[in-house]
Formats: C-alpha cells, structure tokens, sequence
C-alpha cells in the first residue's frame, strides 16, 4: 500500500529590508608622503609617486604592504630582520611583516630591493 507523505505549506520569505552591519575595514589605501601604520592588516600604497611608510609596532604585530607606487618601509623601533634600518619597495612588491622581540621581521616577500 502506498505510504502518503504530508507537504509542508510554502512559506513566503521576504528580504530583510534593514541595514546590514558595516564590517570592520581592516586595510587602508595609502595616498600621502608619510603614514604610520594604525592597527590595519593590509596597507594598499598608491596614486603618489614615493611615500614612506612606518611600522607602528605599538598599534600592529603582523602587517601586510602592497605597493602599487615606490615606497620606504621604516621601522618605529628595532631593525628589519635584525639588520635593516629601511626597505626600499619598487612598484608591484608584497612584503608580510611581523613585530617579535623588538623587531619587524619579513614573513613573507616577493620583489623587495633592501637599502
């Protein structure tokens, strides 16, 4: 004998009509001559033709620079990699940096030129 199954009624969903919740921006487009870093994950450099940019380890501990323009990395204490006081990044260059013991060190690169 054939079982008989009840279907559920349609329901009638209807889109929510309120705002949705601003996410945190967690990067910054860099456009001026000097910025320091504020607690973002991604700093994006570009629309200048040279701009320098200081590591604020107070306010980040792993941080990731994208240059679309040419670009001096300083650190606000210590050494880059224990050795360097700046790097110098030509257009096009990623560098993941991050603050361990009193210096930045570079986790992860493609196409840096070191002063």
């Amino acid at each position: 004998m054939p079982e008989i199954i009840k279907i559920p009624q349609r329901k009638i969903i209807t889109k929510n009509e309120q705002p949705q919740p601003q996410l945190p921006v967690d990067y910054r487009i860099v456009s001026e001559p000097n910025y320091n870093s504020n607690g973002e994950k991604l700093i994006i450099a570009k629309n200048i033709n040279e701009t320098i940019i200081t590591l604020d380890s107070t306010k980040n501990s792993k941080i990731t620079v994208k240059v679309l323009t040419n670009v001096r990395v300083l650190p606000d204490i210590g050494k880059i990699d224990e050795e360097w006081d700046e790097l110098q990044l030509d257009w096009g260059a990623c560098v993941q940096f991050q603050f361990v013991e009193g210096n930045w060190y570079i986790l992860s690169s493609d196409g840096l030129k070191m002063s």
